[in-house]
Formats: structure tokens, C-alpha cells, sequence
């Protein structure tokens, strides 16, 4: 189980980092940590191995880029910062403690920059990402200008980082490393709670008693933000309430302080009214299907009303909201068939996103390649993960991608494909990475949804999905720039 410990946010200032050095940079949560300190002014630096999208962004922010992990490259550092899925024996790790330079979690560098903001965190099993753009484009909206870092990037804005003049600033707060413990917020924003991370917690009591840990660090003059409809977090609302703490609910449950009601939702986005204590707050729309996605946006409305900002900036925030990449987000359309990317990789996230996608297929057939995320997790709910994939109509699954853990005998996505409910014919395991585009070409035709979920490599495919689409017509869809770094081990840029 993971144990590891890291410092409580204290005084720590970005400026006070000095020369920052970032190991593993172009992974979405490092790049956009870079992005942060270069838009402050502060000189940055990290390396990597492959050359993914962020890093041209990073360069054109006056950023130095390694393409290579070594002990030169700490050369003129100060501080260097890595994440959980940099080992400790890592060359550039080890060369930075052996200097004596300052070491730091991402999330502790993170919480550095955060110092002397009122920091909104928003953490939850899942709906992380979409609920901490919405806050910040409500607050955007709403001229606070804030600043913030997300575990994605916002579609059409192309950033997950950004450094705001206003006073808050908005902070996906992970909690798979228990890392969000070091955050001290003004306000906490805790979507649901359900068993995930199980090789750090071991069960579900210690995951649910961190996030009540988390909750208790909200600042005095802040408050809560939880789901009404959710069991996980209905128990923490009540612990909370119990010990005197202000806790404000969202959601279509009776009680929920802000409640949703006559929602509905199609291909074209989803609508719903809502009202708080009696008060009718009116119809809030947005271009995005889905309950989830309408739950997501209830938090960033009440979340907005609770720090005093008009509804009227949230409805318009929200009414626009472009989404975020990675999460329904969509490719491209190629001999008729539409192919989408999507992040989920827990059942519930999974199935919330595959009924959603279903409502966009209509009369056409669903098609899902599926890579799932870490080894213990596939195997722990294996049988919930097959269930969800079984909304589908056709299924490629890839193997398991588990960078630094061993599959045991009967591990796996060969195990997998076995239980997922679906005819033979209908599902298949595919070992080699080009082998998916191959069998999603043979198996599509004109009407039918695609879409490529799970863990990030998998993200990288949808081009080569619709060159493979294309190419049946005798079309060239040219070279696309984000396969270049794509193999059968998927090996993604290192993130929390």
C-alpha cells in the first residue's frame, strides 16, 4: 500500500523555487505546472524522452526542454520537482538530492504557487477535470481573472494552466497519491467517492476517511461542496455536518441545497432547472450530453453562488463550455463513422460516458477501444469494467497499460475480454497497438460512433483511427502530428 508522505502546504512562495527543473514535462500535469511558472516569469526547465504536443508550447514560453534524462540537466537548477510515477532511483532524482538541491512532489510545488490565493480544490473519484474547468470558466466569466491548473487542457483554449491576477485559484486536487492532503482551500469541491486507488488505501473506509481528511483542511471562512446524489459523499456531507462544518449539497436528491430538476438530455447537450432554498435560479444549458456532465456543472453554479458571483456569469460560462480534451472529446469524422477520445477508466465514469456516447450514436452502432488503466485496478473490478464495456456494441480491447507493474497469471486484458458480455464475434483482444485501427476499419461502417477510452497512450490513436476509416475509401488523410509517439506500449508522458 502507498504511504508516501508529503510536506503541508506552508509559506513556501513559486518565487522562492528559484531555477525549477521538472522531471517528465510533458505530461499534463507537468506542463501545465510549467506553463504556470514560465507566465509568472520564473525560469523553468525539464526533460523528457519523447516529443509530446505541450512541450512546443512550453518552448514558445521561453522554456529549456531535454530531450534526454541526465545529471547535466540539473546544471543551474535550484528546485527540482517530479511526480509519483517518477521512481525514486530515477538518474536525475538521485543527482538532485546528491547536490542538495530543493525536491519537491509536484503537488508540492503546486502548492507553493498557490500561496497567498484562495485556492478552490476540487477533488473526487472522478469528474475532476471537467468540474475544475467549469469552476474556472464560471470565475473567468465572472471577471476574477483566476489562476489555475487542471489536469487537462480546455478545448479551444489549448491550456491547462494559466496565472491570473484575481484571488482564487482553481486546483485539481488529486487524491490517488494522497497528495491532496498538503492543499490548505478556501473552498473544497468533492464530486463523489468510490473505491479507486485501493493500492494506496487498501479499502474503501481509509479512502473515504482521507477524503474527509482533505474536507477538514477547507479554511474556517470557506465551505464544501458535495453531491447530494452520490452515497460516498452524502456520508462525508453528514460527518462534516456533524462536526459543525459548512457543507453546501448539489443534485436531483430532495435535499440537495442546490437541486436539479426536469434535466434532459440528447445528442445536442444537456438542460436543467435549478433552484436554491426555495430560490428558482432558472434553466442552465450546456452543449455537452450527460447527468454527470449536468452534476459536474451544478457544483461550479453553486460553487459561484456561494462566493457571492452572479448566476448570470455561470449560465453563460456554462452555456458555451467547449469541454475538455480527453474528456468526450471529438476527433473527426471519416467515411461516415464519428470517432471520439475519452478519458474514463473507472466502471462508473465508464458507463456514465458510454451511455452518453450511445445517446450520440442513435441508430448507429457504439464501437469502444478500450485500454484499460493499471493492473491492480483491472483486477479488482474486473467484473464491474466488463460490465460497463458490455454497453457497447462491438469491442477492441488493448492491453492493460501499467507502467512499472507485473501481471500475475490470469491478469490482464486477455482476462479481461473473457467476461465482458458480448457475443465472441463482437469483441476481441488485440496484442499489438497497430492491430486496433485494423480492426476498427473492418468491423465500422457509416453511422456508427467510435471512440477510443482509457488509460492516456490509447488518447494518441485517434488519428491513426481515421486514417485507417479514410484509407477504405482510397483517401489520404496526410501524416497527423500526434501519432508520432505511439507504439503498442502506449508509454505515456509521467503524471501523478
Amino acid at each position: 500500500m502507498n504511504t508516501a508522505q508529503f510536506t503541508p502546504a506552508g509559506t513556501l512562495t513559486a518565487e522562492d523555487l528559484g531555477a525549477i527543473h521538472l522531471i517528465g514535462v510533458g505530461g499534463v500535469g507537468m506542463s501545465g505546472l510549467a506553463r504556470l511558472f514560465l507566465t509568472r516569469g520564473l525560469p523553468v526547465s525539464g526533460s523528457e524522452l519523447r516529443e509530446w504536443p505541450s512541450l512546443a508550447g512550453m518552448r514558445a514560453l521561453g522554456g529549456t526542454v531535454h530531450m534526454s534524462h541526465e545529471a547535466a540537466n540539473l546544471d543551474g537548477v535550484d528546485t527540482v520537482v517530479y511526480s509519483t510515477a517518477i521512481p525514486q532511483d530515477h538518474v536525475e532524482l538521485v543527482e538532485a538530492r546528491r547536490r542538495g538541491l530543493r525536491v519537491l512532489h509536484r503537488s508540492e510545488a503546486l502548492a507553493a504557487a498557490m500561496t497567498g490565493r484562495r485556492a478552490v480544490a476540487v477533488a473526487g473519484t472522478h469528474g475532476k477535470t471537467s468540474t475544475t474547468s467549469m469552476v474556472t470558466m464560471v470565475l473567468q466569466q465572472a471577471n476574477q481573472d483566476p489562476s489555475f491548473v487542471i489536469g487537462g487542457e480546455i478545448s479551444e483554449v489549448g491550456s491547462g494552466a494559466h496565472h491570473g491576477t484575481g484571488e482564487y485559484f482553481v486546483v485539481e486536487a488529486d487524491e490517488s497519491d494522497r497528495s491532496f492532503l498538503i492543499y490548505r482551500p478556501f473552498v473544497s469541491v468533492v464530486t463523489n467517492i468510490e473505491a479507486d486507488h485501493l493500492n494506496t488505501y487498501g479499502d474503501l473506509a481509509t479512502l473515504e476517511a482521507a477524503f474527509a481528511e482533505f474536507a477538514r483542511l477547507t479554511d474556517p471562512d470557506g465551505f464544501i461542496v458535495t453531491c447530494a446524489d452520490d452515497p460516498g459523499t452524502r456520508r462525508l456531507a453528514e460527518t462534516l455536518r456533524a462536526e459543525g462544518r459548512r457543507v453546501h449539497t448539489y443534485g436531483e436528491a430532495d435535499d440537495a441545497d442546490l437541486r436539479l430538476t426536469e434535466m434532459a438530455s440528447s445528442a445536442q447537450g444537456v438542460r436543467y432547472l435549478a433552484e436554491i432554498d426555495g430560490r428558482r435560479l432558472g434553466e442552465l444549458r450546456m452543449p455537452m450530453p450527460g447527468r454527470h456532465m449536468a452534476l459536474n456543472s451544478a457544483s461550479a453554479v453553486l460553487t459561484a453562488y456561494l462566493l457571492g458571483l452572479p448566476v448570470e456569469a455561470a449560465e453563460a460560462a456554462l452555456g458555451t463550455f467547449p469541454g475538455v480534451r480527453r474528456r468526450f472529446e471529438r476527433k473527426g469524422v471519416a467515411d461516415g463513422v464519428l470517432v471520439y477520445d475519452e478519458y474514463a477508466y473507472h466502471p462508473t465514469s465508464m458507463t456514465l460516458a458510454l451511455q452518453t456516447l450511445r445517446e450520440v450514436a442513435a441508430d448507429g452502432r457504439l464501437i469502444v477501444v478500450f485500454q484499460p488503466y493499471r493492473v491492480y485496478r483491472t483486477r479488482d473490478l474486473q467484473a464491474e469494467i466488463a460490465a460497463a464495456l458490455g454497453i457497447a456494441d462491438e469491442l477492441v480491447l488493448l492491453e492493460v497499460f501499467g507502467p512499472g507493474e507485473l501481471r500475475g497469471p490470469g491478469e490482464g486484458s486477455a482476462a479481461l475480454v473473457e467476461v465482458v458480455p458480448l457475443p465472441a464475434d463482437r469483441k476481441v483482444f488485440v496484442d499489438s497497438w497497430d492491430d486496433a485501427p485494423v480492426e476498427v476499419a473492418r468491423r465500422a461502417r457509416p453511422g456508427d460512433v467510435v471512440v477510443t477510452m482509457g488509460a492516456p497512450p490509447i488518447s494518441l490513436m485517434g488519428d491513426q483511427l481515421l486514417d485507417a476509416l479514410l484509407a477504405r475509401t482510397g483517401t489520404d488523410a496526410g501524416p497527423t502530428p500526434s501519432t508520432a509517439a505511439t507504439g503498442p506500449d502506449g508509454a505515456a508522458p509521467a503524471e501523478a
